[in-house]
């Protein structure tokens, strides 16, 4: 899994306790937090989580160790049965997916993607936009 805080850093304590069940059910595996954040809070999350720290999505994609890989703006809010959802899509084949969240201005609700790693590694500069652009035609909605 591959946590993009995009300067949400400050909201990253809140989405990783949202994902501790996902790691009790063995769909976390390994956590990655890319593009910075507080350094005291990323040192204090780094800790309690064995999260590895990377610069950016780049980078996160060519460390990532799984064939599939689930991106998340630290900005989204999970919404309950979430983790059901993608445990159903994972079994019936695990495609791409979108995980769309909660909240969000006007709308628009924060979105994750489930991607295979070497796809999202052929896109150059990828970040979360540009890889849902290219990536997620006729993906599976997880809400």
């Amino acid at each position: 899994m591959i946590v993009e805080t995009a300067d949400a850093g400050d909201r990253l304590p809140a989405l990783l306790a949202a994902l501790t069940s996902a790691a009790v059910e063995g769909l976390v595996r390994e956590l990655l937090i890319s593009g910075g954040g507080p350094p005291a809070l990323l040192a204090a999350l780094r800790e309690e989580t064995g999260a590895e720290l990377v610069p950016d999505l780049t980078a996160a994609v060519k460390a990532a160790r799984s064939d599939r890989l689930l991106v998340l703006p630290a900005t989204i809010r999970l919404k309950s049965g979430w983790l059901e959802a993608l445990g159903r899509h994972l079994r019936g084949g695990g495609g791409d997916a979108l995980v769309v969240g909660e909240g969000g201005l006007f709308g628009d609700k924060p979105v994750g993607l489930l991607i295979g790693r070497a796809p999202a590694a052929a896109v150059a500069s990828p970040d979360l936009k540009r890889l849902r652009r290219r990536l997620t035609r006729g993906a599976a909605r997880l809400t």
